[in-house]
């Protein structure tokens, strides 16, 4: 039997094919929005991946350095060495910035246009965990200070010189996909770096320090020599970090180390799996309920684009459909032949859409996953619409009386 759908889409195909195509860039923005979020979540488990770590120690009652603020003494770094089962142990420092480009005669400092970038400063022990596992270009940090590795993310090109509080650095190295849980990316400096950069106060803020400490009777007395400058080079000193990457060895379990770190020493520490349960669904769930938000609406408008087009293209078709009925044909077949119409038109939708999302998803300023997963569920979310959508269409169409074919 002649499909009398492919009658019809071949009969109208520019209108056919201009409504598919506007549906399937409704389409691709849903397609992106899933993306998006596939993203995100992966951006938080590259954090963790980057680390290196089973185990984070931070400051007590605090989510870790990723969710909240956490301050902790370099020192205590050296008793969690040695606790049973730890293999190795490292201060970590993060610092989310706008991170400035320094101009360098003859060097590219970063991508054109741009005058600073946001990224996240990670402050880290060469050869401990929290330094960056590979490069791309370039080498690994091996001075004690003014030097960086950043991921290519970041723009900044090998040599580039980039101004972190009040010191320059050189990039002397470059890495990929490594990125903060809201997808920045990083720049690793050297420890010691980090602790001044991030804890330090400025000269003027240090200048008025140190007179408020002379002004105190307490802190400053005339009998006791030495006092008021041991003071003073004590608040100047930084000796703190924001966690301590653990490596646990492997014939130990990672909750048995944890456990007496978080007794003995006064301390929280997370494994993997509670620090993964943090990023997820504790910082991006508004997120991710935002994009829910946006994708049940898409899905709305994209059931309300198809039911409109569909019921228009029916009632242009009356006279053609009581044809039908007068020779007898049967409903089902009808039904059928505007069931296959929004089918079709669903397909063409989705082939458009994946095409853009996937042409698109590099443009993006942060991560965008696009998964085989996904695209298999929306194309069966996108045929469960269009048919769906079908249903207003049909129901007209059944209603048509076959004397409309010979009417006026």
């Amino acid at each position: 039997m002649i499909s009398l759908a492919g009658r019809d889409i071949v009969h109208s195909w520019g209108k056919f094919v201009l409504t598919g195509f506007g549906l399937g860039l409704l389409i691709g923005v849903t397609l992106t929005m899933a993306g998006v979020y596939r993203g995100m979540v992966d951006d938080a488990r590259a954090l963790l991946n980057n680390s290196g770590a089973d185990l984070w120690v931070v400051q007590r009652d605090t989510q870790g350095p990723y969710a909240e603020s956490s301050s902790l003494r370099d020192d205590v770094v050296r008793s969690v060495r040695g606790m049973p089962g730890v293999a190795r142990a490292a201060n970590v420092t993060y610092l989310t910035m706008q991170v400035q480009p320094t101009p360098t005669t003859g060097v590219p400092s970063v991508v054109p246009g741009v005058d600073d970038v946001r990224a996240m400063v990670v402050g880290f022990e060469p050869g401990q965990p929290g330094e960056p596992g590979y490069l791309v270009a370039g080498r690994h940090i091996t001075q004690s200070h003014y030097e960086a590795v950043a991921d290519v993310r970041t723009g900044f090109a090998l040599g580039a010189r980039i101004r972190i509080r009040r010191h320059d650095y050189t990039v002397v190295g470059l890495t990929r996909r490594m990125v903060s849980s809201g997808g920045d990316p990083m720049v690793f400096i050297p420890l010691k770096d980090a602790q001044e950069a991030q804890f330090l106060k400025d000269n003027d803020a240090i200048v008025n320090e140190r007179a408020r400490t002379a002004a105190n009777p307490a802190l400053n007395r005339p009998g006791v020599p030495g006092l008021l400058e041991a003071v003073q080079a004590s608040q100047g000193n930084n000796r703190f970090v924001n966690a301590i990457l653990v490596q646990v060895r492997p014939e130990f379990d990672t909750e048995a180390v944890a456990a007496p770190v978080r007794r003995w020493k006064h301390l929280e520490a997370y494994t993997r799996v509670q620090m993964e349960e943090i990023l997820i669904s504790k910082l991006i769930a508004t997120s991710a309920r935002q994009i829910a938000m946006f994708l049940v609406i898409l899905a709305i408008v994209s059931a309300a684009i198809v039911a409109f087009i569909i019921y228009t293209m029916t009632l242009g078709k009356i006279r053609e459909i009581a044809v039908l009925k007068l020779i007898g044909t049967r409903d089902r077949t009808i039904a059928g032949m505007i069931l296959q119409q929004a089918l079709g038109l669903g397909l063409i939708g989705f082939i458009v859409g994946k095409v853009a999302a996937t042409a698109w998803a590099p443009v993006f300023p942060k991560y965008v996953l696009l998964e085989s997963g996904d695209a298999v569920r929306g194309l069966a979310a996108v045929m469960v619409i269009c048919a769906l959508a079908s249903t207003l269409a049909i129901r007209v169409a059944l209603k048509i009386d076959p004397a409309a074919a010979i009417g006026g």
